[in-house]
């Protein structure tokens, strides 16, 4: 067997074991994914886990950012548009719809902290942000250091996602926390006292009824008033079109 084959096999078992490990993940959450069911779930024995990972940490890296590659390819194919800020906007829902789909996931790249250790999908998350970030400061929209506003969109993102996954699924509604978006991105930027003023006022009232309409336990403020839950579904989606159609930068035509 030539060493090209060797690696082959060795990269061929790499991926069976993390797609192994990011399905268990998915089943049981991050308390359950220890070395040993991954290596059971994957049908390899425990030693060759720690001779393609070298270590726990090792594997809990190269899971977090194996199951992450679609929310990073994504990312990497952002074509920027005129306005940076825009592009930053657009990037904050791009996570946090991640971590409500990926909650497992999610939870073990944000929730789980080591300090000095950090997936490598969570510092390439961070220098996309960078990126998008330093074009904004170029063209001088920044009102903060580009340091300082990765810590402020980070931990509005992540603490955002975290707090909405705790609580139970039938409330984890992203329009509860995409206010915060527009608050961060305002205070962060040299514009945003303008940009606030130039937001068109029908989003930003769809959006606060949204906020206010959206269901929250086994309590439907729209059902409630006596509507059907068609209807208040129907409401919701027209109140959301509404918010996205009448953004800055955004169209309301739809042809």
């Amino acid at each position: 067997m030539t060493s090209d084959d060797r690696r082959g096999g060795s990269d061929q078992q790499r991926e069976q074991v993390l797609t192994a490990a990011v399905n268990l993940l998915a089943e049981v959450g991050p308390a359950g994914l220890s070395t040993r069911a991954v290596a059971a779930a994957a049908g390899v024995q425990t030693p060759a886990l720690y001779r393609l990972f070298a270590d726990k940490d090792g594997l809990l890296d190269a899971v977090a950012t194996f199951g992450f590659e679609s929310y990073l390819a994504e990312k990497r194919a952002f074509e920027p548009s005129p306005d940076p800020i825009d592009d930053l906007r657009r990037g904050w829902d791009v996570h946090v719809e991640f971590g409500l789909a990926n909650p497992a996931l999610y939870t073990l790249m944000y929730g789980s902290p080591r300090p000095g250790r950090q997936p490598a999908a969570v510092a390439e998350n961070r220098a996309i942000m960078r990126g998008m970030l330093e074009r904004a400061n170029t063209q001088g929209l920044l009102s903060v250091g580009v340091e300082a506003a990765i810590v402020a969109i980070e931990a509005s993102t992540t603490g955002a996602v975290l707090l909405l996954l705790a609580q139970p699924e039938q409330d984890r509604h992203i329009q509860l926390i995409r206010p915060l978006r527009d608050i961060v991105l305002d205070a962060v930027t040299e514009k945003g006292a303008s940009r606030a003023a130039d937001r068109s006022p029908i989003a930003d009232r769809a959006q606060s009824l949204l906020g206010i309409i959206t269901p929250a336990g086994d309590t439907d403020p729209v059902a409630d008033a006596g509507f059907s839950v068609y209807e208040a579904g129907l409401l919701r989606e027209w109140l959301a079109r509404l918010d996205e159609a009448h953004r800055p930068g955004e169209s309301s035509d739809p042809a």
